[in-house]
């Protein structure tokens, strides 16, 4: 396992909303959220159901959204229609196994 660097982005200056309401402004982030988000997140959840792919723990329409969405290959854009690359993970099976190789590098000296 090689070591992997993250890259940070620079935080790029925020264009001011041109005589928007917040309303409009909400509305706006809403309508993105849901083109990128849910789309694969509820396909995902149809696809391999309310369960953790990890730990097994069942989720119901209550606490559902402490299901994430894992992507196998690590690419957030890959996400076929057949739910190939995705693996439905409770939010403590997802920080773990995102967290694995920066402990494994930290135990390994590497950091």
């Amino acid at each position: 396992m090689g070591t992997r660097q993250r890259k940070f982005r620079k935080p790029q200056p925020k264009k001011p909303a041109e005589n928007k309401t917040v309303e409009e402004i909400v509305r706006g982030l809403k309508e993105h959220s849901t083109k990128t988000d849910s789309g694969y997140r509820e396909q995902s959840l149809k696809i391999h159901g309310l369960i953790c792919a990890k730990c097994g723990r069942e989720f119901d329409f209550k606490n559902r959204n402490l299901l994430t969405v894992h992507h196998k290959d690590g690419n957030h854009l890959n996400n076929p229609s057949d739910g190939s690359n995705w693996e439905n993970l409770c939010a403590y099976c997802h920080e773990d196994e995102h967290s694995r190789g920066l402990l494994g590098d930290y135990l390994k000296g590497k950091s």
